[in-house]
């Protein structure tokens, strides 16, 4: 498998936020979704953006055209629009649909609410995963997952969309399973240090006006959106 493919989740509810988070505005330009995708691009890799909102979906294909204006078409056909079927219930049932769809590729998933990610960051865990993937050539294939420090951000890692990977998490998922935390555990994953003010999760409005305070972020993967 050495395709690598950005996955972005932005079909949560926002529930905690009062307000749908992928359209916030966000201080560099643009909404977060807009941003998220925008360094997502950068990588050089495919996206696709996995959303139950219709708003989410449409941006991104403006976005789509936008770009391809821009930069004659280099970046148009790197971002897929999906809508996510119901139900909806959480990003284990996610990752399994785009397992699904992407099969023998690497998936870069990422989350739409780390408003502070940069591509420094996501560089740095690409390169991780890289470096560990040729000196275990030939052995099962690995999770490599952001760490703040603290905690596990589960919801930023890649995920190789192999055959074993993908029948395990197909059998959990038939068995009922949907919490991606429990379902790590049984697998074969290493933690990625990364810088933590890039790693928090924001699902409150006072976690994003409290930047400087890492005590606000909270762990990545209980809210999709």
């Amino acid at each position: 498998m050495t395709q690598l493919r950005c996955c972005l989740l932005s079909g949560g509810d926002s529930r905690r936020m009062g307000r749908d988070k992928a359209l916030l505005p966000h201080p560099e330009g643009g909404s977060w979704l807009e941003r998220t995708l925008g360094l997502l691009v950068e990588l050089g890799a495919p996206v696709t953006l996995l959303s139950r909102h219709p708003a989410h979906l449409a941006l991104a294909r403006g976005l789509t055209v936008q770009r391809g204006e821009a930069q004659a078409g280099a970046a148009a056909a790197h971002i897929t629009p999906i809508a996510e079927p119901p139900p909806w219930e959480g990003p284990l049932l996610a990752l399994h649909r785009l397992m699904e769809r992407h099969p023998q590729s690497r998936l870069l998933l990422c989350p739409v609410d780390m408003p502070w990610l940069s591509l420094e960051t996501l560089r740095a865990l690409v390169a991780a995963a890289d470096a560990v993937g040729r000196e275990v050539d030939g052995e099962a294939p690995i999770i490599h997952l952001a760490h703040d420090g603290q905690r596990l951000q589960p919801l930023l890692g890649i995920y190789p969309s192999s055959a074993p990977i993908r029948a395990q998490l197909a059998a959990a998922i038939h068995r009922g399973e949907r919490g991606l935390q429990r379902w790590l555990a049984g697998q074969a994953c290493r933690p990625v240090h990364l810088d933590p003010q890039a790693l928090r999760n924001v699902n409150r409005p006072q976690e994003f006006e409290s930047r400087d305070d890492p005590k606000q972020g909270s762990v990545a993967g209980s809210e999709r959106s």
